[in-house]
């Protein structure tokens, strides 16, 4: 079983940065899985916010974080990154971090997924 867990959330000022982390615990090897990052906002859908292939040669993006955000991955540590820079009161969600067999952009086309962390900008 995919065990993924996040940190790094809170409370930050419009035009702040924030990193968060996804740790993979137990016996998984995030190697094996394209990763991602998706939110969700008070009274919305989940979206897609970035992702990452297996070995980290490709990243993309959803348009309203391009250029601001940045995902990464370190497979030696069994951790994924996301550094969110120019942080808008729009990007206040709950953040998770996914794992998925294909790299993707769709919500249900992640497998496993963390128990969120809240990312709260304020203007």
């Amino acid at each position: 079983q995919v065990q993924l867990v996040e940190s790094g959330g809170g409370l930050v000022q419009a035009g702040g940065s924030l990193s968060l982390s996804c740790a993979a615990s137990g016996r998984t090897f995030i190697r094996s899985y394209a990763m991602g990052w998706l939110r969700q906002a008070p009274g919305k859908e989940r979206e897609f916010v970035a992702g990452i292939g297996r070995s980290g040669g490709s990243t993309f993006y959803a348009d309203s974080v391009k250029g601001r955000f940045t995902i990464s991955r370190d497979n030696a540590k069994n951790t994924v990154t996301l550094q969110m820079n120019t942080l808008k009161p729009e990007d206040t969600a709950v953040y998770y971090c996914a794992a998925a067999r294909i790299a993707t952009m769709r919500n249900d086309g992640y497998d496993y997924w963390g128990q969120g962390t809240q990312v709260t900008v304020s203007s």
